[in-house]
């Protein structure tokens, strides 16, 4: 029996918050980052990307099967101060096909799955978290990413034969903020 897990890692937007009565000043002279390849006088830019929605094919055997599949993240960058990069799930952890479900891990450091579970890491090892609702710190940089810095990041599922077969789905955001000093 083959079953197919596909995840919807959907980018639902730049998370960019900015109070709109908010008065923005050039810092002094000498008090920023020196040397830093950024544009002079200039607004700075952030953008996130992502290589797409994530199939991951899986046969499951008696004792379970751990099967994977990767996304990658690109944040570019012209900020001197740099970016970070969260990662949740939209309205549920479990992935579904039709009713049936298949929850996200407990773990909530990077370990290995309990059978009939998912996760996601980014050491590309076969320890995994699991998802939650709330914004997850995946990567926070200090610098700028100018060229794009890429994040991948490793989904995980580990399945016998109790799931029924089909295509699982879960929504994933990807959420990259400017970097606070």
């Amino acid at each position: 029996m083959k079953k197919t897990i596909l995840f919807s890692a959907i980018l639902l937007g730049l998370l960019v918050v900015l109070q709109s009565h908010t008065q923005v000043y050039a810092q002094p002279y000498g008090t920023g980052i020196y040397n830093v390849d950024v544009p002079y006088g200039s607004q700075t830019s952030l953008s996130i990307s992502t290589s797409g929605n994530v199939s991951i094919p899986i046969t499951p055997t008696t004792s379970g099967t751990l099967a994977t599949g990767t996304n990658n993240v690109t944040v570019t960058s012209t900020d001197v101060s740099g970016f970070k990069l969260y990662v949740r799930a939209l309205s549920n952890t479990n992935m579904t096909n039709l009713g049936a479900t298949l929850p996200a891990s407990l773990n909530s450091s990077p370990a290995p799955l309990s059978i009939n579970t998912w996760g996601y890491n980014i050491d590309a090892t076969s320890n995994f978290s699991g998802l939650t609702l709330t914004d997850t710190l995946l990567k926070s940089l200090t610098v700028p990413a100018k060229s794009g810095n890429v994040t991948t990041v490793t989904y995980g599922i580990l399945l016998d034969l109790a799931k029924p077969a089909g295509n699982y789905n879960v929504t994933v955001i990807y959420t990259a903020v400017p970097q606070t000093t």
